[in-house]
């Protein structure tokens, strides 16, 4: 038995769907989802082997839900999301189904999913990556802390450290993690809103309040926060330079 869970806010799109996998008895539904929050539940209660995910839902994105699953099934995306994504899909090798989803594309994404649902390798997190830098996904942040999932605002993130294999964002609110890197939020934040200052430190240029110099040609920043941080050389110039000072 090959286990899988439907998870699209569109109704008929999973009834399309499980029609269509009448012509695939070995298949077997285990759920059916209308939000990603509901995804997270049904993927940690029945590990499926492989899921059927809408990009475009409510509460949380499709991309969303997978960076809050630690080890992702492999994927078939049922979307009518941006072309960007679509390559994004190509070059990672991972399938979708464009809507309204046609039987003979369903048929090709099933077989081509069977003929490697086994493989060693998979995809997703680099896709997951590069879908990642599509403006679409740039605005907020979505984190699991205690068990409870919250949407950042990427404005009211103070600043961004490496810490370890995962970056802690710092918010009035707390603490919270994601596993990504440094690199990362540097490609894909808004670079005329925050600056790498320090391998270990991105800072929200808004949450500025003073430059001092520590020492001969080394300096700190002090957030509003009331926190000061270290400013390398190269951190410095693109401080100076941002800052119009």
């Amino acid at each position: 038995m090959i286990k899988t869970i439907l998870i699209d806010d569109e109704s008929l799109a999973r009834d399309i769907i499980k029609f269509y996998l009448q012509s695939f008895p070995e298949i077997t539904i285990m759920a059916e989802c209308a939000d990603g929050f509901e995804g997270l539940k049904a993927i940690s209660q029945y590990k499926p082997d492989f899921i059927f995910l809408d990009i475009q839902m409510p509460k949380i994105s499709g991309f969303e839900m997978l960076e809050l699953v630690d080890d992702p099934p492999k994927v078939i995306f049922t979307t009518a999301f941006d072309e960007f994504a679509i390559k994004a899909f190509e070059v990672n090798a991972i399938d979708y189904l464009l809507k309204p989803i046609e039987k003979e594309r369903f048929d090709q994404a099933i077989k081509r999913l069977l003929a490697r649902l086994h493989s060693e390798h998979d995809n997703t997190k680099e896709l997951l990556d590069t879908v990642s830098l599509s403006p679409v996904q740039n605005n907020r942040v979505v984190v699991k802390k205690d068990g409870a999932i919250k949407i950042l605002n990427v404005a009211d993130i103070h600043y961004f450290e490496a810490d370890d294999d995962q970056v802690k964002l710092n918010t009035t609110e707390g603490n919270f993690y994601k596993n990504k890197t440094m690199s990362f939020f540097e490609k894909t934040l808004d670079s005329s809103q925050f600056i790498r200052i320090h391998r270990s430190y991105i800072i929200n240029l808004s949450q500025v309040t003073k430059i001092e110099l520590k020492e001969k040609e080394s300096y700190v920043v002090l957030l509003k926060s009331g926190i000061w941080l270290p400013v390398s050389k190269t951190g410095y110039l693109k401080l100076k330079a941002l800052l119009g000072i």
